[in-house]
C-alpha cells in the first residue's frame, strides 16, 4: 500500500482545504489509521489517518498551506514499531531536562503580535508544542498576571487596553461570507409570535422516565418543534422551496438543519428526511451531532443541503431575536428562552412558560401571509401536541 498521505474528497462542492495541524512529528512511529495531520473546509474540520504502518517521513504541506483534494500532504515509510512503543519509561531513568518551548507557525504570529516570549507559555500540543489556541489564551492573561506583578501603574489610565489581532479561520470566514450574502441577496423580513409551553413540558414530565428507559435518550424540545415545523411546511410549501434561476423550487420532501454548537463556532447538521423520523430517531440524531461538532468530527456531508432550519438561542438564555436565513433556503425558525409571563387565560390573569418564537423568511417567495400563518401553526402544534401526532 502506498505511503503518501493525500487530502480526500471531503464533499462535492469543496475542492480545496487548509492544513490546521500535523498530529505527528516526522519520523515518528504511526499506526494504521491513527490521525496524522488536520484539516479546515469551510465547513467543519478533518483528520487524515496514516495510510500504512510505519514512520512519518516527510512533511509537503505546512501548517495553514492550502492544498486541493488530491494533494500530496506527506510521506510516510512502512516500517515495524519500536521495541519500546507503547512502553512506559522506566522508573529508574532521569526526568528530562527542560525543553525550548516550539510554537506552531499559527502559535507563534499571535505570541509576536502581542509580544510574548514562547517560553512563557504552556503547550498543550503533541510533545509540549504550543498550539495557536495555547497563544490566544496566554494573550488573554497576559494582561492580567502583569498587573498582578505591578503594584501602581506606570501609565494614568486604568485597565487593560491590550488589542488581539488573531487571523479568522477558514470556517469563520466562510460564516461571514455566508451571513453577508444572505443579507445582502435575499428579502429577509421576521414575523414573532410566542407559544405557551406547558402542554409539552406537561407530556415531557409524565413520560421523560420511560421514555429514558425505552429510547437511552431525553426527550427534548427540539423533537417537538421539528415535527412542528414539518406540519407547518407542508401547509406552507413556499418556506420549504428555494430560487434556482427564475425558478422557485418546491421540495416534496424535509431536510432539517439544526444548529448546534462545536468546539468552532456553530454549525448545522442536516436531519434528512425528517418527516420519516420518529420523536426518539430525531433526539438520538441530535445528540449525535452534539457530540461529533464538540469534538470536531462533523463532515462536510452532514452540512451540506437543507430545506428549513432551527436555531434554539434559547439554550444561551436569548429572549428574543431574529435568525438569518441559510441560502438557498427560504426560513428558519428561531428558539427563545422559556420564561414565565402573566398571560390572560378564559378571563384569568395566570402564569404560564411562555417562548418566543421568530420566524425569518425570504419576501421574495414567502408572502407575509404565509409566513404568519406558517407560525401560527407551529404555536398550535406546540400547544396543542396531539395535533403533532394526529397530523391535523
Amino acid at each position: 500500500m502506498s505511503g503518501e498521505i493525500i487530502v480526500p474528497s471531503v464533499g462535492e462542492s469543496i475542492t480545496e482545504v487548509v492544513v490546521s495541524r500535523w498530529l505527528v512529528p516526522v519520523g515518528s512511529y504511526v499506526a494504521v489509521d491513527t490521525p496524522v495531520v488536520a484539516l479546515e473546509t469551510d465547513k467543519a474540520s478533518v483528520e487524515v489517518p496514516a495510510p500504512i504502518e510505519g514512520f512519518l517521513r516527510s512533511v509537503e504541506k505546512q501548517v495553514e498551506d492550502v492544498a486541493e483534494v488530491g494533494a500530496l500532504l506527506g510521506m510516510m515509510e512502512a516500517g515495524d514499531p519500536p521495541e519500546d512503543f507503547g512502553q512506559a519509561p522506566a522508573a529508574q531513568e532521569a526526568a528530562p531536562g527542560p525543553q525550548e518551548a516550539v510554537a506552531m507557525p499559527a502559535a507563534q504570529r499571535v505570541l509576536d503580535q502581542a509580544g510574548l516570549k514562547a517560553a512563557e507559555v504552556q503547550g498543550t500540543g503533541l510533545g509540549g508544542r504550543i498550539l495557536k489556541e495555547d497563544a490566544q489564551a496566554a494573550v488573554r492573561t497576559a494582561p492580567v498576571a502583569a498587573s498582578a506583578k505591578t503594584a501602581r501603574p506606570v501609565q494614568a489610565a486604568t485597565g487593560s487596553r491590550v488589542e488581539e489581532a488573531v487571523p479568522m479561520t477558514r470556517m469563520r470566514r466562510t460564516i461571514a461570507s455566508r451571513l453577508v450574502e444572505a443579507q445582502n441577496s435575499a428579502a429577509l423580513l421576521t414575523t414573532v409570535n410566542e407559544a405557551d409551553m406547558s402542554a409539552v413540558m406537561d407530556l415531557r414530565a409524565r413520560f421523560k422516565d420511560r421514555y429514558l428507559e425505552q429510547y437511552g435518550i431525553k426527550l427534548g424540545f427540539m423533537s417537538f418543534f421539528v415535527k412542528a415545523v414539518i406540519e407547518g411546511l407542508k401547509a406552507f410549501p413556499a418556506l420549504n422551496a428555494e430560487i434556482r434561476g427564475d425558478d422557485v423550487v418546491y421540495k416534496h420532501y424535509f431536510d432539517i438543519g439544526v444548529a448546534v454548537g462545536g468546539g468552532k463556532g456553530l454549525v448545522v447538521p442536516i436531519l434528512r428526511n425528517a418527516e420519516s423520523m420518529s420523536f426518539a430517531d430525531i433526539e438520538l440524531q441530535i445528540a449525535d451531532f452534539g457530540r461529533r461538532a464538540q469534538a470536531g468530527q462533523i463532515m462536510p456531508d452532514d452540512l451540506t443541503g437543507g430545506t428549513f432550519s432551527i436555531s434554539n438561542g434559547g439554550v444561551y438564555g436569548s429572549l428574543l431575536s431574529t435568525p438569518i436565513v441559510n441560502p438557498p433556503q427560504s426560513g428558519i425558525l428561531g428558539m427563545h428562552n422559556i420564561v414565565e409571563r402573566p398571560v390572560g387565560v378564559d378571563g384569568q390573569v395566570v402564569l404560564r412558560p411562555m417562548m418566543y418564537l421568530a420566524v425569518t423568511y425570504d419576501h421574495r417567495i414567502v408572502d407575509g401571509r404565509e409566513a404568519v400563518g406558517f407560525l401560527i401553526r407551529i404555536k398550535e402544534c406546540i400547544e396543542n401536541p396531539e395535533r403533532i401526532l394526529l397530523e391535523v
